[in-house]
């Protein structure tokens, strides 16, 4: 994948994804979920943290559910947010 091809993946210039490989800045952690689901891995991987599936076992539905989530626009992330939270509020009634 060229540098090109993954700053307009990730929605941002090519000038911008040249600093992040020269060092001069650092990735946002809000591009983090969109870089893992890019290279098939979870974002804990992505970061450099291990995961110990003797211990752990698979990824809960919910925290896939949620990672998905962080890649919908805005918008879209504000409707699923309001909708929790008014799930939330009735059970806790």
């Amino acid at each position: 994948m060229t540098q090109v091809q993954l700053a307009e993946y990730l929605g941002i210039s090519q000038q911008h994804m040249q600093s992040f490989e020269a060092g001069r800045r650092k990735v946002s952690a809000s591009m983090l979920p969109k870089l893992a689901q890019l290279f098939g891995i979870s974002v804990d991987e992505l970061v450099g943290i291990e995961d110990n599936p003797a211990k752990r076992g698979p990824v809960p539905k919910l925290l896939r559910q949620v990672e998905q989530v962080a890649l919908l626009p805005k918008a879209k992330q504000k409707f699923v947010s309001e909708m929790l939270e008014t799930v939330i509020q009735q059970a806790s009634h």
